[in-house]
C-alpha cells in the first residue's frame, strides 16, 4: 500500500484534475495538494476558487515542460505523489494541429518523469508513486459485437491525440522497467460532470442548448460511448495509487453506454424542463467511434460506478 502525504496534480486547473483537487481534499484533509498548470484554454482558475482558503492547497501556474521546475517542486513541497492529469484532449483539435498534442502528451510527461526521477531515484530515494491518466482511446476503435476493451489488449490509436496518450504510456512504462520508478496508469472511458470545458458532448450540448444555437451531432448519432461520472473515475484513481500494484495498468470505465443521440434527446429533455423556451435545430459531423472498456482487475481494487446519466446529467443540466 502506497502512503500519501503530499500530491502534485498536474493539469489540476482542467476539468477532471479540478475535480480530483477537490476530492482529494474532502477525502484527506489532512494531506496536501500541489496543483501545477499553465492555464491553458481548457483550464480555470476559477475552478479551484472553493480551495483557495485551505491551508493544505497550493496553486502553481507552470507548464509540465518546465523540467526544473518541477524538480524544485517536488523538493520544496516533499511531493510523494505526482498525479498527472495535464494533457491536450480533444481529439478534433488533434487532427487539425497535432503538434501541440505531441509536445504536451509526450514530451510533457517526459519532463516530469526525469524530474520525479531527479528526486526520487538519484536523490534522497523517497517512497513515491507517479501515477499517470491516459485514455480508452489508445485501444482503437471497437467493433459493435466485440467484448469490451482490457488492460491487456494492444495499443491501436486511430487519431494524433489517442497515439501521442499510447506514446506518453509507454514512457511511463519505460522509466518503470528502465529505472525503478513506482509507476500505475489508468486508462479511462469518456468523463463527464462539473467544470467540463465546452468543446465536450455534454457541456456543448447544454451550452448551445442555452444559446439557441444548433447541436453537432456526429455521423448518425448511433456510436456507442462508455460515460464515466468524473466522481467515480477520481475514487478509481485514489484506490489505484493507494493500492494499486507498481506497473499496472487499470482500466476504469462506467458500464454506462449511451449513444451520442440518445444523450443529445436526454438534454433536450432536461432543458426542456428547465429553460422550456429553447427551440434547437440540429447539424451532423463525422466521428471517431468511440469503445467500451472492461478491467479484469478492476475487482477487488476498483469499486463498481455510483452515477449513471439519469442520476447525474440533471444536476449539470440544471
Amino acid at each position: 500500500m502506497h502512503e500519501t502525504k503530499n500530491l502534485l496534480v498536474t493539469g489540476g486547473a482542467g476539468f477532471i484534475g479540478s475535480n480530483f483537487a477537490h476530492y482529494w481534499l474532502a477525502r484527506y484533509p489532512a494531506e496536501r495538494v500541489v496543483v501545477l498548470d499553465a492555464l491553458t484554454y481548457a483550464g480555470n482558475r476559477e475552478n479551484l476558487d472553493a480551495l483557495e482558503a485551505n491551508p493544505n492547497f497550493r496553486f502553481v501556474h507552470g507548464d509540465i515542460l518546465d523540467t526544473g521546475r518541477v524538480e524544485r517542486l517536488l523538493r520544496e513541497e516533499q511531493i510523494d505523489t505526482l498525479v498527472h492529469f495535464a494533457a491536450e484532449s480533444h481529439v478534433d483539435r488533434s487532427i487539425h494541429g497535432p503538434d501541440a498534442f505531441l509536445k504536451t502528451n509526450i514530451e510533457g510527461t517526459h519532463s516530469l518523469l526525469k524530474a520525479a526521477k531527479r528526486v526520487w531515484l538519484d536523490g534522497e530515494g523517497r517512497a513515491h508513486r507517479f501515477h499517470h491518466v491516459s485514455t480508452d482511446e489508445v485501444y482503437g476503435t471497437l467493433e459493435p459485437d466485440a467484448p469490451a476493451f482490457t488492460e491487456t489488449h494492444p495499443y491501436q490509436p486511430n487519431s494524433p491525440y489517442a497515439a501521442s496518450k499510447a506514446g506518453s504510456d509507454h514512457i511511463v512504462r519505460s522509466y518503470h522497467h528502465t529505472y525503478g520508478l513506482n509507476t500505475t496508469i489508468s486508462n479511462c472511458s469518456n468523463n463527464y460532470g462539473p467544470y467540463q470545458f465546452p468543446e465536450k458532448l455534454i457541456p456543448l450540448m447544454i451550452a448551445n442548448c442555452l444559446d439557441g444555437k444548433p447541436l453537432p451531432v456526429y455521423g448518425d448519432g448511433r456510436q456507442i460511448r462508455d460515460w464515466l461520472y468524473v466522481d467515480d473515475h477520481n475514487r478509481g484513481i485514489d484506490l489505484i495509487i493507494r493500492n494499486g500494484e507498481t506497473d499496472n495498468t487499470y482500466n476504469i470505465g462506467g458500464n454506462n453506454e449511451w449513444t451520442n443521440i440518445d444523450i443529445v434527446a436526454l438534454i433536450c429533455d432536461l432543458m426542456d424542463q428547465h429553460h422550456p423556451r429553447v427551440s434547437l435545430p440540429r447539424e451532423r459531423f463525422w466521428d471517431i467511434p468511440v469503445p467500451k472498456i472492461d478491467s479484469p482487475t478492476r475487482q477487488p481494487l476498483l469499486p463498481r460506478p455510483s452515477c449513471a446519466h439519469h442520476d447525474s446529467v440533471p444536476h449539470i443540466a440544471a
